[in-house]
């Protein structure tokens, strides 16, 4: 009785996905993936943020302050001092003094004074996409709000978060596609040929794989001279990330290569005269096409880490260029970290890239292939 259900079941599920064609298919599984979902929206509000970082900035990421230094995060309210309910959401000013104690610069909140928050409100100039503009998510009437704290020269930490994204996510993404790309060109071109071929390829892979991958990374990294401008470090930064990391993918690929150039199908597409570019892209890509992309959605956050790493040891993108990794320079030492902890928030949005894109590509793993039929 349970295997006529699930005969059943496969019968009534294969009568469904006719006339569906493959991207329907993987979109209708992948929205049952409810991981899956959460990772794409993680992804996707972090690109926005970080892609019209201007936009939801209110004050210029760019711009010094140095009466601002170490400015802490200031509370969004609704209520205030007086226990008076306010229907517009608002911060107090924060007034620099001193600690009666230890000296040190404090910031105190001036309830005197309300900063009402403004939403889609002008604010200072930018351009973006081409476009001039200086309309702004949320500001202020008057004064300044930081709602993530300011920096050491007093910038303003939530614009530069996101800004920092920009490099971070773009040098992760443009690395692991090319990442993919050549990983998956060389692991199919060594599977299928093999010979001379395969031998070339996996001893290139095996003497990269015998370096320690961490100070091959910064060893490289080093190297680059700091004459060069900003684009040619990010440049670098991508060739040296896709360099050491495509062994890994093409030797998985050869692997399920060798076992599909043994099929029947692949024989018979060659005794009908097939030509091997096309067996190649036509046939042996899209059947490791699910493996590449759960290598590509975990290939991006281990480059996240990695950039954030070398910048934050100083050997990977270089001021003014902001990522997420040179951000987290300012935590470098403890006093610093323990009077100023809110340095320490570009490292939260790492976390979220790098559990949305494992989320992500554990739902694309299982919608890349519509056709299996998972076990009740």
């Amino acid at each position: 009785m349970i295997r006529k259900k699930k005969e059943t079941k496969t019968v009534n599920i294969i009568e469904a996905e006719q006339g569906k064609s493959y991207l329907q298919l993987v979109w209708r599984r992948f929205k049952k993936s409810k991981m899956g979902l959460l990772g794409g929206i993680i992804i996707v509000i972090l690109a926005i943020l970080s892609i019209f970082a201007p936009f939801f900035s209110p004050h210029d990421y760019m711009e010094y302050d140095p009466e601002k230094a170490y400015c802490p995060p200031q509370r969004v309210r609704f209520v205030d001092a007086d226990g008076k309910f306010h229907w517009r959401p608002f911060v107090y000013d924060l007034k620099l003094d001193i600690d009666p104690v230890t000296y040190s610069r404090i910031y105190v909140e001036d309830t005197s004074k309300i900063l009402y928050i403004r939403f889609f409100a002008n604010g200072w100039n930018y351009k973006i996409l081409g476009l001039h503009s200086n309309l702004h998510f949320f500001t202020v009437e008057e004064g300044s709000i930081h709602l993530l704290g300011t920096d050491r020269y007093g910038r303003d930490l939530l614009g530069r978060i996101f800004l920092g994204g920009r490099i971070s996510l773009t040098i992760a993404l443009m690395g692991a596609i090319v990442t993919v790309i050549l990983g998956s060109t060389l692991g199919i071109i060594s599977g299928y040929y093999g010979g001379v071929i395969d031998t070339l390829v996996q001893r290139s892979i095996e003497i990269l794989q015998s370096f320690p991958q961490l100070p091959l990374w910064m060893a490289l990294s080093a190297a680059v001279p700091r004459t060069w401008t900003s684009l040619q470090v990010f440049i670098v930064m991508v060739m040296i990330f896709s360099f050491l990391n495509w062994p890994t993918l093409a030797r998985e690929i050869r692997g399920k290569t060798l076992s599909l150039r043994e099929q029947d199908f692949i024989t018979a597409i060659k005794e009908m005269g097939g030509s091997d570019s096309r067996i190649i892209f036509k046939h042996l890509f899209p059947n490791c096409l699910s493996h590449i992309i759960v290598v590509l959605t975990i290939s991006i956050p281990e480059l996240i880490l990695m950039e954030s790493t070398l910048s934050f040891l100083g050997l990977g993108i270089q001021p003014p260029m902001v990522s997420w990794g040179v951000l987290l320079q300012g935590a470098q030492r403890i006093e610093v970290l323990g009077l100023y902890p809110w340095v320490m928030l570009p490292a939260l949005f790492i976390v979220f890239a790098v559990l949305g894109f494992n989320f992500l590509g554990d739902g694309l793993r299982d919608a890349a292939d519509p056709y299996s039929v998972k076990r009740s």
